[in-house]
Parts: C-alpha cells; sequence; structure tokens
C-alpha cells in the first residue's frame, strides 16, 4: 500500500493551558479522496484544519506530509511546505479590489515574483476559471461577485497552488442550499481531475453523506467516528452529536 499523504499522530491543541481543544487526533488521509470532518460547534473541527496547515502551531504531535513533520518546520521551510496545501476559506479571503484573474494567479505567488507570471500560469488560471464556471468573469473586480462565485475564485486560488492536498474549513457555511451544492461538488471533481485528497470541515451531515468517500466524525475533540457515508447510521449520529430528537 502507498504511504498515506498526511498521517497526524497524537496532535493535541490547547488556546488556553488546561482546555484541550484537539486531545490526542490520530488520523491518516490517503492520497486520493473527500474526507468531510463533522461534529458540534467546538469540537475542534476548524481547529484541526488550521493545525494541519499551520495557521495556528499545535500544542503536541506530529502532522506528517507526504513523511515531513509539519509540527517542526520553521520559517522558510514552512513557507515551501505550506504550497503544497491548498486552503478554501469560509469567508473566501479574497482580495476584494482585485479581478478574479488576479486573485487567481495569486495562488502562485509563492513560487514567483509578483505580477511576473508566465504564460503557462496564466493559461492554467483560464483553464482553472473555466472548471469553475467563471470563465466570464476574469477581469469582475471580487467585490462585485456573489458569494458562491467568490467561493469558487477561492477554490481556483487554492488549486492553482498545484497543492498535494486541498483543505477547506467551512466553505458552504454561508452558502444557500442550491450553491453549497454546487461547491461541494466542484470541490470533489476537483480533487478527483487533479488526484489530490480533499478535506473539508462541515456541518451539513447530508452534504457529508453525498459528496465525501469517507466522514470522521468528533466530539470532544477527539474522533468517534472514521468510516463510509453508509456507516453513518443515526446511532453514530447520536453519538457525535448527542442527543437524537434532532435525528428526525
Amino acid at each position: 500500500m502507498a504511504a498515506p499523504a498526511l498521517h497526524l499522530r497524537g496532535l493535541a491543541m490547547e488556546y488556553v493551558r488546561g482546555k484541550p481543544v484537539l486531545r490526542g487526533i490520530d488520523l491518516e488521509v490517503g492520497s486520493e479522496g473527500l474526507t468531510a470532518i463533522i461534529g458540534p460547534s467546538g469540537t475542534g473541527k476548524s481547529t484541526l484544519i488550521r493545525c494541519i496547515n499551520r495557521l495556528v502551531d499545535p500544542t503536541a504531535g506530529e502532522i506528517l506530509f507526504h513523511g515531513q513533520d509539519l509540527a517542526r518546520l520553521r520559517g522558510e521551510a514552512l513557507r515551501h511546505a505550506r504550497r503544497r496545501i491548498g486552503m478554501v476559506f469560509q469567508e473566501y479571503n479574497l482580495v476584494e479590489r482585485l479581478s478574479v484573474m488576479e486573485n487567481v494567479l495569486s495562488g502562485r505567488l509563492g513560487y514567483v515574483s509578483p505580477w511576473k507570471y508566465p504564460r503557462e500560469d496564466i493559461d492554467r488560471a483560464f483553464e482553472l476559471l473555466d472548471f469553475v464556471g467563471l470563465s466570464a468573469f476574469p477581469n469582475q473586480r471580487a467585490d462585485s461577485l456573489s458569494g458562491g462565485q467568490r467561493q469558487r475564485v477561492g477554490i481556483a486560488r487554492a488549486v492553482m497552488q498545484r497543492p498535494q492536498l486541498l483543505l477547506a474549513d467551512e466553505p458552504t457555511s454561508s452558502l444557500d442550499p442550491k450553491t453549497s451544492v454546487e461547491i461541494m461538488e466542484l470541490m470533489r471533481d476537483l480533487g478527483r481531475s487533479q488526484s489530490i485528497p480533499v478535506m473539508v470541515n462541515m456541518h451539513d451531515v447530508e452534504l457529508a453523506r453525498r459528496f465525501a468517500d469517507r466522514i470522521v466524525g468528533m466530539s470532544g475533540g477527539t474522533i468517534v467516528f472514521d468510516g463510509p457515508p453508509a456507516a453513518l447510521t443515526d446511532g453514530e449520529l447520536k453519538g457525535i452529536y448527542g442527543g437524537e430528537g434532532w435525528l428526525h
């Protein structure tokens, strides 16, 4: 078997001493497929995603990304490692005054000088805009777009990095149901077409069931479920979220 793209070992995180948010997470992610991370608010889903790309520093544990421990990296070594991890944010994180094309091309800033993009990068940006359904909007300012369009730009920008892992932190929470389905479909399809694993932190269980190849359920800072969507029964959901009156 091929080595996992990502292997978390004993990952722990405390924002306040003595109050752990993540409690010794062990998790392997393969080289393909979409993994949805679900669980109640405050259980550590966003912190897990943000630890992986070192937006926050873990308190303990290892983050082995293609064999390299990201938790130990600093400075230039960390910047180089981050180039290989694409990130899609809940609130898009676009540069509002820049055009769609400029925002997408900014995904290459870790590799090239600002605004001196080679022709192959420009061609690839146009291809990605076509893939995400924004081929008619390259010169449109980001602040003139709808929420769904902004998220499509954010996804194209992340894939523009040519990442080996794509992370998404609640990418559909600000979107309507129809657009949420379109965004999840887009991330699944991009992961498959680019042959990269995708990890999505999300609240919508039905979206997770529909689009994920694997679901990881978290509760109280630990993993309490890990399996295919078909195995996510009402009993498992009760174990993840507690209670049962909300199930039907």
